[in-house]
Order: structure tokens, then sequence, then C-alpha cells
């Protein structure tokens, strides 16, 4: 009978020091999360993740983060993929529920809304009284703070890079002050912020111009890669029917960088039809193009079945309506892959229009050399804006954006950073530039090359921020 008290006790004592092991294991998960971002390849344990709903919050924050020297990184949906989110042994500010509609003038057409708020919750507020945005990424999942961030561009060929569309913003900057900027107010501080990855602080909100939602009609087209650019001058650019416009190129092996098809938007003359169209795309139907993305990542043979596809739908689309809230909702979800060994990455170049079908053969000539699984290549265009130190449209672009499907082990992102590198020389011999929210693959010389203010805007970044307070992987790989 003693023996089996002495054994129950032990296992009381043993069991309480292994519920107490776990525990303490528990805490350091929450205090220590390992973080990343969409692109899978930049896994960092970091200290902690704060999310407030106040201002005051966010900048007793910032304050303390001063008084103890922590580093502060801000996240969104977090779709960037170079570590512009985090950093090492850092506190992430998740901004997801700093998110309310602040003011919404329908007479003026701005809104004013908190960084963390998406362009969906835009979207859902100013549909019914017949408004639109002006410039967002061709998706509507992300964050306000986060676009003006990487300083996106969309489909709309009038309205080009997001800095144009901004009327003012708020900054809760590296010494927990809070300051508005415009183009008139602080105006240098506003061309570091909009494009500066979150640098500079806290975004707090922003008051953006909005526009007339209109009824498009859709004109499809079949184009050679040789014609493209004088399609778009001639059709597009030159045409002030068209508001919106998209195009894809092959990257089927029986057509790599070959075939093309084009998407034009074209202000109907029916514009009265508009509330038949007007209500807002809540979920597309993606089975199908779903899975024949999944085949095209294993095959050759999926590849050309895919592109086979999308020119039969394309052809389908022809003369249907969709108004322009509903452009810029397009689904992202049949894109959603989950792969233990792989990622998918993007990469997005900027070619001037004269130079794209040069550009385009020496893509190919790099590419067809290389073992490389691109997935997708889409075209927009930009025109020259360069409000934004870290400005991208040195000219009237075409912006291709590229989805590659890689492994993720460190043998394959070497190989993938090599490929990526030469495709970036063939930017430059072009004139071109790339787009800085992803992976950093590009050298040191290769960023000040796209980007001939590099040096400004990171000195700019330590006159403003003098104690490093904001920071993160992109910062710490290319600003130091």
């Amino acid at each position: 009978m003693v023996l089996k008290h002495r054994m129950f006790i032990s296992l009381i004592i043993i069991y309480g020091l292994l519920f107490g092991v776990s525990i303490q294991y528990y805490r350091m998960d929450i205090q220590n999360p390992v973080v990343e971002d969409s692109g899978r390849l930049l896994p960092v344990s970091i200290k902690k993740i704060e999310s407030h709903t106040e201002e005051k919050q966010l900048q007793k924050l910032v304050k303390t983060a001063n008084e103890t020297g922590d580093k502060l990184s801000i996240a969104g949906m977090q779709h960037s993929q170079g570590g512009h989110t985090y950093y090492p042994n850092g506190v992430m500010i998740d901004m997801k529920e700093y998110n309310k509609i602040l003011d919404f003038n329908v007479k003026e057409k701005t809104i004013t809304v908190q960084s963390g708020a998406t362009w969906d919750d835009i979207q859902r507020t100013i549909n019914p009284y017949g408004l639109a945005v002006k410039v967002m990424q061709s998706q509507n999942i992300f964050t306000i703070g986060g676009s003006l961030s990487a300083n996106v561009h969309g489909r709309d060929i009038k309205n080009g890079a997001l800095i144009d569309t901004i009327i003012s913003l708020r900054l809760l900057n590296p010494n927990g002050q809070i300051v508005t900027l415009s183009k008139e107010e602080n105006s240098e501080l506003f061309s570091l912020v909009v494009g500066g990855y979150g640098l500079f602080g806290i975004i707090l909100d922003v008051t953006l111009e909005l526009t007339e939602d209109e009824l498009y009609q859709i004109r499809t087209n079949l184009v050679d890669y040789k014609e493209y650019s004088q399609y778009f001058i001639n059709e597009i650019k030159n045409n002030p029917d068209v508001k919106m416009h998209m195009a894809r190129i092959s990257i089927a092996p029986d057509t790599f960088l070959e075939d093309m098809y084009v998407i034009d938007y074209m202000v109907s003359e029916n514009q009265e039809e508009i509330n038949q169209h007007n209500q807002l795309i809540e979920d597309d139907i993606i089975a199908i193009p779903k899975m024949l993305l999944g085949i095209s990542r294993y095959s050759d043979w999926g590849k050309n079945m895919f592109w086979s596809f999308q020119k039969e739908y394309i052809k389908s689309i022809n003369g249907h309506y969709e108004t322009r809230n509903n452009v810029m909702r397009s689904s992202t979800a049949f894109m959603d892959y989950e792969n233990s060994v792989k990622t998918e990455v993007l990469q997005e170049y900027f070619v001037p229009i004269d130079h794209f079908v040069d550009y385009i053969d020496d893509l190919r000539a790099v590419l067809e050399t290389e073992e490389f699984n691109l997935i997708n290549i889409t075209i927009r265009y930009v025109e020259k804006n360069e409000h934004a130190v870290l400005s991208y449209a040195k000219d009237d672009m075409f912006a291709l954006v590229l989805l590659i499907n890689q492994g993720s082990s460190s043998k394959e992102i070497e190989k993938t950073k090599k490929i990526i590198q030469k495709m970036i020389d063939v930017a430059h011999k072009h004139e071109g530039s790339y787009y800085l929210p992803y992976f950093p693959y590009p050298t040191h010389h290769q960023m000040r090359t796209a980007y001939p203010r590099t040096d400004e805007f990171f000195a700019m970044k330590r006159k403003y921020d003098r104690d490093e307070r904001f920071v993160n992987l992109f910062y710490e790989v290319y600003g130091k």
C-alpha cells in the first residue's frame, strides 16, 4: 500500500514537471513565434506579434520600443515575399485589426480609412453609391497600408501608381509622434513613405480620391507578341474608350513567349444598365482553372493544355459587361498552393513599350536554356511616374508579372537566384527595372541600377529614423 502511494506521488510530481515544461514551451512559442510571408522562403523567429485597434495603443507601443530598444516591423496580409514585414527577434505589428472606415464623402468622392482596412472593405462601402477606386492591385484582398508601402499599380491605364490618388496620410513616426503627409505637406517624407516598405513608421490612415463606377464592355483579342506594342498604342493607349487593360503571354512550350491574348475594358455606351451588373462578385467558379493550373505545374503537356483553355475562355467573355469595381475583384483562390518542398514566388519587370519585342526575344533566349518552372506571365501598363523616391516606372512601361514554381531548399533557392539575376540583367539591358516587394534575389548593384535613388532613400531613412527603430529583412539586405 505504501509502495503504491509513493508511486502515485511520484507520478503526480512527474506529471507536474512535464506540465510545467509544456507550459513554458507554449509561452516560448507565443513569445517567440516563427513567422513567414507568402513566399515561405524566409521563416524567422521574432520576439512577439502585437495587434491593436486604437491609435493611442500604437503610439504607446512605439514609445515603449524606444525605451526597450525593440525593433519594429509592420505587417498586413504579408503578400510581400522578401521579409518586408518582420525582423529577427523584433516585434511584428499586425495591422489587420486596425481597419475602420473613418470618413466617406460621396459628394467630394473621397474616403478615409485606417491602414489595416482592405480594398474589399472600401469597395463594400462605396459600391452602393456608384463610386469606385482609382488605383489598386488586380485583387482586393490587400490592406491599404501595405498597398501604399509598395506604391502599387493596377489595370487602369489612365491612372498609374497609387501615389497619385492619395490626398493625405497620417504617419506615426519613430519618435511616437503623429504627422500628416501629402504632396504639399511634409512632401519629402510623403515621397519616402509611399513605396517605403514600412521603414519610416506606421501609416495610421489615408484619404484617397475615388472615381465613378463605370460599366465596361469586354473586348478580347489574340495577338502575336511582335504585334503587341503597336496594338497597345493604336487600340488602347490612344483610344479614350479603353479604361482598363491586361494581357498574358504564353509560357506553354509549343508557343513559348510568342502567343498572347489581351483583354480590354471599354466604356459601355449603355451606362444606364450599370445597375444590372453592379452587384459585387463574391465567389468565382475556380475548380477548372485551379485543376488546370495544378496540372501545368508538373508537365509541359499541362502548360499547353492550360494555355489552350485560357484562349478559349477569353473568346467566351468577348462582349460581356463588367463594372469597374468588379474588374478589381479578381479572385486569387485558384492560385492557392500548398507544398511541403516547393513554393511559388513572384517577380515583376517593367520594360518600355518600344523595347518589348527585343526584351521578350532576349528573355526567351535566357529561359530556353534554363530549368525554370514558369507558371504564368500577366502584362499590364503603367505610365511614367517618379513621384516616389523608389519609383519603378522611369518611362511609359509594360509591367510583366511572373509566377514561378520553385523548390524551397537552399540549393533550389540558389538556382532560382542565378536565373532571376539573369532576367533582371535582361530588363536592365532594355532600360527596364524590377519591383521590390519580392524575395531578395537581386544584387546590390542591380537594385541601384533599377533604382538610382537607392542610396538617397536609405540615407533619408536614417535621417528620419536615427535609431533604426523600424526595420525589416529588406532593409537588412539592401539598406546597410
